[in-house]
């Protein structure tokens, strides 16, 4: 599991995000780059990572389903993903 930390960071990033998606788009039209640059850094959508909903593990991520490899096989054997099984040939 990811430190708590990082997962509240990483939280505070996202909303930073979703509140300036308006402001920067106008910005970018505009061709505003020093009204850009001006904008909080952690509002730009590409410092943002992929994590794991439930442990916050950043590596392994599946973007389907939200979540990593890990807790994806541990889910998918309890039955807990509708429609996933293991597969047998």
């Amino acid at each position: 599991m990811a430190k708590k930390s990082i997962i509240a960071r990483q939280t505070k990033r996202e909303a930073l995000v979703e509140k300036f998606t308006a402001k920067r788009k106008e910005l970018k039209a505009a061709g505003d780059y020093a009204a850009l640059d001006k904008l909080p850094k952690n509002a730009s959508p590409v410092r943002l990572k992929n994590r794991c909903q439930l442990t916050g593990r950043p590596k392994g991520y599946m973007r389907y389903f939200g979540l990593s490899r890990i807790m994806f096989r541990d889910m998918a054997l309890n039955g807990k993903i509708p429609g996933v099984k293991k597969a047998s040939w």
